[in-house]
């Protein structure tokens, strides 16, 4: 009888490793020129029962902000390039929670392959609905395994570290835009 136990046990913590190998966000960068057909994401319409331009509650949500400027998309709480651009960069570290609504995206801890006694992890804050340099924060965690007991131990990260993450989150989200922009005017 526990042989059965133990046997099932192997299976869901097989199960459970093979499902969290898989990721639920593609890092596929647009490659389009303009012209090109638009990439699938960009063709799909805002087709809804609230009408084109989704709804609006107590001033948040639909197409426009109060300028009439685009938010980059509609259905999250934070600006939609900021958010994929985030989930981008990202796309190497295991994540443990990504909230579109409040903008937080955390990860779990990554030991890269070249420097096994270390790993890294980090988290993002999304703080504003529009593309601003001041609308995305990294907070970036590295630890050290001490050789002689194996445990992790805080170090310390280069302040340029997070600039840097930041940085290229926001060139990501330059880019989406620059493609949407593109596409918007061939359609």
């Amino acid at each position: 009888m526990s042989l059965s136990k133990t046997t099932r046990a192997a299976f869901a913590l097989a199960s459970l490793a093979a499902v969290s190998a898989c990721s639920m966000f593609s890092s596929e960068y647009p490659d389009k020129q303009a012209g090109d057909n638009p990439h699938p994401w960009n063709s799909l319409k805002n087709d809804n029962v609230f009408g084109e331009g989704g709804i609006s509650i107590l001033g948040w949500g639909g197409n426009s902000d109060k300028q009439g400027q685009s938010q980059g998309g509609v259905g999250i709480g934070v600006n939609a390039y900021l958010w994929r651009a985030s989930l981008d960069t990202l796309a190497f570290l295991p994540l443990v929670s990504a909230d579109p609504f409040g903008g937080t995206i955390i990860t779990d801890w990554y030991a890269p392959p070249e420097s096994p006694n270390e790993r890294f992890k980090m988290s993002v804050y999304i703080t504003d609905r529009d593309l601003h340099a001041d609308g995305v924060h990294v907070s970036v965690f590295r630890q050290t395994r001490a050789d002689t007991s194996g445990a992790w131990a805080d170090a310390a990260v280069a302040a340029k570290t997070q600039v840097e993450v930041e940085n290229a989150i926001l060139t990501r989200a330059r880019e989406l835009r620059a493609v949407a922009s593109t596409v918007k005017k061939n359609d």
